[in-house]
């Protein structure tokens, strides 16, 4: 590319997360801990907080979205938390069942859930490397 026609990458915006019910969806990431900071139902799109940071989730509604489970090779978003464990504790409570118990990775632990569309969401800690954590 030329001078003129290079860009530079900034920063996330939003990431955008596919869901059939944009009420359902709103719903469920409420119960999993995200406040919404906006929605627009006749757009059929709604923002999820994510911490203090200005990029969040939006959830966008593709009408012919059904229920389904998470493909094996589906991506992933994993979000900080200042504990996984006590994460898959609240998400349980909140009725929300976690993939799989809370793993062991090289910064600390991970619990991933799955919304009724299949988005996987990771919720990790930096335990073992508190040095790389958000303060």
């Amino acid at each position: 590319m030329s001078d003129d026609e290079s860009y530079e990458l900034l920063g996330f915006d939003n990431v955008l997360l596919p869901v059939g019910d944009l009420a359902e969806a709103v719903g469920f990431y409420e119960r999993a801990g995200f406040g919404v900071t906006a929605r627009v139902d006749e757009a059929g799109i709604a923002v999820l907080r994510v911490g203090a940071e200005t990029p969040g989730l939006l959830l966008r509604v593709e009408e012919a979205l059904g229920h389904r489970a998470p493909p094996w090779a589906s991506p992933r978003i994993w979000l900080e938390v200042p504990d996984a464990k006590a994460a898959a504790r609240a998400l349980a409570t909140a009725g929300i069942t976690p993939l799989d118990a809370p793993m062991s990775v090289a910064t600390g632990w991970t619990v991933e859930i799955a919304d009724p569309w299949g988005n996987v969401i990771g919720f990790t800690d930096y335990t073992k490397r508190p040095e790389l954590a958000r303060s």
